[in-house]
């Protein structure tokens, strides 16, 4: 597959997902639906490891990455599901948009990386004053925002940290060994939040938007858009891969209102636009300053 066809899948799907979330919670339990959705891609991706002769790893190493991986499959994505009962499938995804400065974060205090430039800093300041902004714009609906905002929150800290966890593990394993490993292992976990969360199946009520909504999500979200994300990011610069976080969240925002009447208002384009801005400073601002020596902001005193 050409990388521009792979860029593009990885946006359509990663773009299309939190929707997918939406619909498919919306007559089936969200923690059966959750379930399902990973059952299906261990399910399909079983076969095609042995069809393309790829060997789960089952090394010490390798064990931790899954460990690490299942934060973000298993906690994470429940509390992701957890949150679509009560916020926008646009919103979910604006709050991810943060998950790129968050991991950062994460990684000055697990990997040792280099502290925030103050350019680094203005970012995280624009982004996370973006997402306030949409949070209290939508507060003023109801209070149900509140427990959806909540939740989305743990599961994009569960994913930026579960990001950084795998990179601190030093082993080269391929992207369908990773995927398959920390699905293997999430999986009793999926079974026990249904089990206690829920506990019931009621077949009878699904619809067959949300049954196909799992569908496309254990297929192409849990599967394809993992393997295509790696092969992009094999095959393009970081910053190049970076633009796929910040499209992501202005094409699932008008997927939302369009597809799925989702509520629309200025508090929300100004918010998103806060925080897409914020992603593209955080990624690209060091780079151009340095381009532009002249608009460089003052260094940071030490008093402050």
């Amino acid at each position: 597959m050409p990388v521009s066809a792979a860029f593009v899948l990885v946006i359509i799907i990663w773009s299309t997902t939190p929707l997918g979330i939406v619909w498919s919670s919306e007559s089936i339990p969200p923690t059966l639906s959750l379930f399902m959705r990973m059952a299906i891609a261990v399910v399909l991706g079983l076969p095609l490891m042995k069809l393309l002769g790829i060997k789960l790893d089952w090394r010490p190493k390798a064990i931790r990455v899954y460990l690490y991986s299942s934060l973000s499959l298993a906690i994470g994505m429940l509390f992701c599901y957890l949150a679509a009962r009560h916020i926008s499938s646009g919103l979910m995804s604006l709050s991810f948009g943060i998950a790129p400065i968050l991991s950062g974060l994460f990684a000055q205090q697990i990997l040792n990386e280099a502290r925030f430039t103050p350019i680094k800093m203005i970012a995280l300041t624009i982004a996370l004053g973006g997402l306030t902004l949409v949070c209290m714009d939508n507060l003023s609906v109801g209070e149900s925002s509140l427990i959806g905002f909540a939740c989305i929150s743990v599961g994009v800290i569960m994913f930026s940290l579960s990001g950084v966890l795998v990179k601190s593990v030093d082993i080269d394993l391929h992207p369908l060994s990773t995927t398959m490993g920390s699905l293997i292992l999430s999986m009793p976990m999926f079974v026990l939040f249904w089990y206690v969360m829920d506990g019931q199946i009621n077949y009878e009520q699904w619809q067959p938007k949300a049954i196909a909504a799992v569908i496309y999500l254990g297929i192409f979200a849990s599967l394809i858009g993992f393997l295509a994300y790696f092969y992009v990011l094999k095959n393009l610069l970081a910053s190049s891969v970076a633009l796929i976080v910040m499209v992501t969240p202005v094409v699932s925002t008008g997927l939302g209102v369009w597809l799925n009447d989702e509520r629309f208002s200025m508090g929300l384009v100004i918010g998103g636009l806060f925080v897409i801005v914020g992603l593209g400073f955080f990624q690209f601002g060091d780079k151009w300053f340095r381009r532009n020596k002249s608009f460089a902001p003052l260094p940071i005193s030490k008093n402050l």
